[in-house]
């Protein structure tokens, strides 16, 4: 059974593919939008074609809803931020297909309105509905208090903290979880 895409009474969701990669760049252009992720650097053009796009092209999964979910303003039809899901360690040795990754990215003009908190718990409505999904994981640096705020309104439970290592070096990161089964 296929995923459906969410519906709200703010927002409408499309699943992203290759050819959004102007939206990806539009977002993460933005220092401010990039302060948790790479220390507020702005990703370039030729890394959002020559690496995220076929990153997020190896977990796309139509059926099973996995991508980035783009995210749009009914209202203005303005493109706002995108939702990720995937399994959770997807990119590791041992990806857990019944444990899915939640994450977001929005435009700082969109911060404060609660459109994360409505598009992820509108996406977690329709994750709940696959049978194969026993439970919703998302991550952040600790110091990310807007992400972690949007994890606990969607009832994820803090379960550990963590090192987060990159290209950047170390920094303390927060995991939190539900079960749905």
């Amino acid at each position: 059974m296929k995923m459906n895409a969410p519906v709200t009474k703010r927002l409408k969701f499309k699943l992203m593919d290759e050819h959004d990669w102007h939206k990806l760049y539009e977002l993460d252009k933005d220092p401010a939008v990039m302060q948790f992720l790479t220390r507020g650097v702005p990703t370039s053009k030729e890394q959002i074609k020559e690496e995220g796009i076929p990153r997020m092209l190896a977990y796309r999964n139509e059926q099973t809803g996995w991508g980035l979910w783009s995210i749009t303003i009914k209202d203005t039809n303005m493109f706002i931020g995108w939702i990720l899901l995937r399994p959770m360690n997807f990119f590791s040795d041992s990806p857990n297909f019944s444990d899915i990754e939640i994450g977001w990215r929005f435009k700082q003009a969109s911060w404060g309105h609660g459109y994360a908190t409505e598009a992820a718990k509108a996406l977690c409505g329709e994750l709940a509905k696959q049978s194969s999904v026993k439970k919703i994981s998302a991550s952040a640096l600790a110091d990310n208090i807007g992400s972690i705020k949007v994890m606990e309104k969607l009832g994820l439970l803090f379960i550990k903290t963590y090192t987060h290592t990159d290209e950047h070096g170390e920094l303390p990161a927060v995991l939190y979880s539900k079960r749905l089964r």
